[in-house]
Parts: C-alpha cells; sequence; structure tokens
C-alpha cells in the first residue's frame, strides 16, 4: 500500500467548502472596509460642510428692543460681532421730519450718552459700524430726534429721548 499522497488527487468535498467559505468572508470583510472608509469621508465633507454654514449664519451678541412712551416696540436693534455692524430694524411707522435725523445712543451705568450713529431715514432696516467693546459698556439704548445729520461729536443729544431700550447681552 503506498501511504504517499498524490498532490494531483481531488480534495473532498469539505475541505472545497472551507476555502470557499474564507474567500466569501474576505471579500465580505474587503467590502465592509471600503464601505465603512466612504461613509467615514462622506461625514467629514458633511461636516466640513456644515461649519462653512454655520460661519455665515449672524452670531447676534447683542440684542435691544427699544420702545415709544407707550412701550409699545418700535425699533429691534442686534449687533452680529463677526462682522461689526448693528442692525436697526424699524418696527412702527414713525418717521423722521424732512429737517430731522433719529440718533442712536448707548447709555453707560450713569446713563452717560456715547453716540453710535445716525439712522439712516426711511430705510426698514438700517446699519451702523460699531464694537463689541462700545456695546458691552452700554446698559440701554435710546433714540434722540436731532437736526438733520445728527449732533456734532461731543455734543449731547436733546432730551427726552423718543425711544429706549435696554441692551441684552446673549450667550453665542
Amino acid at each position: 500500500m503506498n501511504t504517499e499522497t498524490n498532490p494531483n488527487a481531488p480534495l473532498p468535498c469539505h475541505a472545497t467548502r472551507w476555502r470557499v467559505a474564507t474567500l466569501f468572508c474576505l471579500i465580505l470583510l474587503a467590502l465592509a472596509g471600503a464601505t465603512g472608509m466612504s461613509m467615514m469621508e462622506q461625514f467629514k465633507a458633511q461636516l466640513t460642510h456644515l461649519q462653512g454654514k454655520l460661519k455665515s449664519v449672524p452670531q447676534l451678541k447683542y440684542i435691544a428692543v427699544l420702545n415709544d412712551e407707550q412701550h409699545q416696540p418700535a425699533l429691534l436693534v442686534t449687533f452680529d460681532p463677526q462682522d461689526g455692524y448693528m442692525q436697526i430694524q424699524r418696527l412702527s411707522n414713525v418717521k423722521e421730519g424732512p429737517e430731522d435725523s433719529m440718533q442712536l445712543w448707548a447709555l453707560d451705568e450713569s446713563d452717560q450718552p456715547l453716540s453710535l450713529g445716525v439712522v439712516a431715514p426711511g430705510i426698514k432696516t438700517a446699519q451702523l459700524r460699531t464694537t463689541d467693546q462700545v456695546l458691552s459698556l452700554a446698559r440701554r439704548l435710546a433714540i434722540s430726534v436731532e437736526n438733520k445729520g445728527g449732533v456734532e461729536p461731543g455734543r449731547m443729544p436733546r432730551l427726552p429721548y423718543l425711544f429706549t431700550g435696554s441692551v441684552i447681552q446673549k450667550a453665542l
């Protein structure tokens, strides 16, 4: 009896099944790895896209609603430190006269006024450039009616104020 095995002899059926099953598992493992890598790249792309969108969304830090004498909202003032502009949105139909200007003031703890600028006439939403540092000291905002062009730098506003409101610092 010859105990040597024939290398060309056919493999038993169960050995072939194991090899096919192993090869199938390796292919599945490769597909799973490729799918996982693809999903990770898609996740990174979505994250980058959302971060870009978040940077373009205004981040309001200061908000104030200026009310009239009847405590009705007249102006909404918001400040986005990313662009350095305050937005002043008119909520009522109050308009300045042809020889008047509405001037915005920041009032500190002692109600000392600091001019933030003249609100453009006839515009529903106006912008004024300011800084985070100026608004961080403001306790209230107020609007006075001044002669056309506003008061000269260093001068005080006419009183009483037409609109006033507290400055609210919002957490970003």
